[in-house]
């Protein structure tokens, strides 16, 4: 009885995300970077800024995500017309080879809080300020923003006292209810 032998084909499956550029980037990377260089052209003129870019693999797919907010807040019409330019942008630019979700929506009422503007803008507000592994043993604060400069702010704290944090010691912080 003779022996068949037959050929195989391997192929190698790269997933998006993992692949890195000229620059270093993973491709999530590059999208998120040239979504968010482009929309952060295009909301200014609408009267809005953008808060974040995500682009992940979830478990129904991979999802472009944007999180956009204005002095009034974000109306559903907002997100659409800013969808639609986006969807525009996506399709002539062609940076995303795999089907995906695109999803423009408000940052919620719990948004994050990442640069001294917004912390100004928010002055008033509840925060909760999370800090980067620091020597004190309390790493979660809750209070009113108080004061803030170029590279730091100040919280009053529920118990009375106030402290003020440079950002570069804030891991996370958001507004909260």
């Amino acid at each position: 009885m003779a022996l068949k032998v037959g050929y195989a084909r391997f192929f190698l499956c790269l997933f998006p995300g993992a692949r890195k550029n000229d620059q270093g980037e993973t491709m999530s990377e590059f999208i998120v970077t040239r979504v968010q260089e482009f929309a952060e052209s295009l909301l200014p003129s609408m009267g809005l800024e953008l808060v974040e870019v995500q682009f992940r693999q979830e478990s129904q797919g991979w999802v472009l995500r944007l999180f956009i907010d204005g002095p009034e807040g974000v109306s559903l019409g907002q997100c659409t017309k800013v969808s639609r330019e986006l969807s525009v942008f996506l399709d002539v630019e062609d940076l995303i080879a795999q089907a995906y979700t695109l999803e423009v929506s408000s940052p919620g009422l719990e948004r994050p809080l990442r640069s001294c503007a917004d912390f100004r803008r928010f002055v008033g507000k509840k925060a909760r300020i999370k800090l980067r592994d620091m020597a004190t043993e309390q790493k979660v604060f809750v209070g009113l923003i108080g004061s803030s400069d170029d590279k730091g702010v100040e919280l009053l704290l529920e118990d009375g006292t106030s402290r003020y944090f440079l950002l570069e010691q804030i891991r996370k912080a958001r507004l909260s209810l």
